[in-house]
């Protein structure tokens, strides 16, 4: 299991990587939320999500030799870029597998980050097989997006940060929303506040909420779809075997918000933090705006997860801030 070291060491490996992004507020947001609202703005992280923080780490921890001849990666999108940022800066190849209904902002981002993109129909197909095959084939190393120790300890320090800036802010104890898909941000984020009283608590679309049901049930559970939200970011079958006992040991209950409620998160995000987020990088402030009956205490932090959203869905997501 990744532990709270292994994370120090991650922050360690990308001090001067990754941007150390800011928690933003609004008196605007403080309002309709009905207590103080905090957003860690990893949409400002380069590639636009944090996931460059665990794609970065888990391939500088790989043997120099495997390391040369490459790396393959499956995602929607964010890890996908997060890899092949990564992989370009060490000058190896990457390959990665995205599913073809992915944004086209996400597949065009992806290619011109250098990486070779291999699409497949996420409905029909297994990107878990197809990765396998394509990595024995090559000589790749892959790099799950959550199901990898190294990635959760990269993704957890977003949880080193916000520990230390909800400390210099006096905030002693508050939920903290991430937005959640396999858990690798959701683990690593409960490791790096594991040393203060911040309770992190998983967000995801409703109709995908599997992390949600697995932490009632005490074992991983698996959504019945896998497409039908707009929230691509942070849908997938099931939790990684490697974040779910660190969930399961460390994080309160789940939440769930429907798409319309992300939406109007991406409006809101805007209209008053100046910030651009996705659907599936907003689920966690959606929470925190319209579920607080499900929070305690007067202060939330939400994760929002990343930016990479099309004009058309952006524009969508403006309409919902007239009238």
């Amino acid at each position: 299991m990744t532990t709270l070291a292994r994370v120090k060491q991650a922050a360690a490996v990308l001090d001067g990587v990754a941007r150390r992004t800011p928690l933003l507020s609004s008196p605007f947001l403080d309002e309709i939320a009905g207590r103080r609202v905090f957003v860690k703005a990893e949409c400002l992280q380069h590639t636009g999500s944090f996931k460059l923080r665990g794609a970065w780490f888990a391939i500088s921890q790989l043997p120099e030799e495997e390391r040369a001849r490459g790396v393959i990666a499956f995602s929607s999108g964010n890890h996908a870029q997060g890899v092949a940022y990564a992989a370009r800066a060490a000058g190896i190849p990457s390959v990665i597998i995205m599913p073809e209904d992915a944004p086209k902002l996400k597949i065009a981002n992806t290619r011109a980050l250098g990486a070779e993109v291999v699409l497949y129909d996420r409905a029909t197909e297994d990107r878990d097989a197809i990765g396998a095959e394509l990595s024995a084939a090559r000589g790749l190393s892959l790099v799950k997006p959550f199901d990898n120790p190294d990635v959760v300890a990269g993704q957890g320090t977003v949880g080193l940060e916000i520990a230390q800036d909800a400390a210099a802010l006096g905030i002693e104890s508050a939920d903290v929303l991430v937005c959640c898909g396999g858990g690798g941000l959701t683990g690593g984020v409960s490791l790096g506040v594991s040393e203060t009283a911040l309770r992190v608590r998983p967000v995801e679309p409703a109709g995908f909420d599997d992390v949600a049901r697995s932490l009632r049930s005490g074992k991983i559970e698996r959504n019945a779809a896998l497409t039908g939200s707009i929230c691509d970011a942070v849908i997938t079958p099931q939790a990684g075997d490697i974040p779910f006992p660190i969930m399961a040991q460390r994080c309160g209950p789940g939440m769930c918000v429907s798409d319309e409620d992300a939406l109007r998160a991406v409006g809101l995000a805007f209209q008053r933090l100046k910030i651009v987020v996705e659907p599936g990088g907003a689920v966690a402030l959606a929470a925190a705006l319209f579920q607080g009956d499900q929070l305690q205490g007067d202060t939330v932090i939400c994760v929002a997860t990343g930016g990479n959203v099309d004009a058309a869905m952006f524009t969508r997501a403006l309409g919902t801030l007239e009238g």
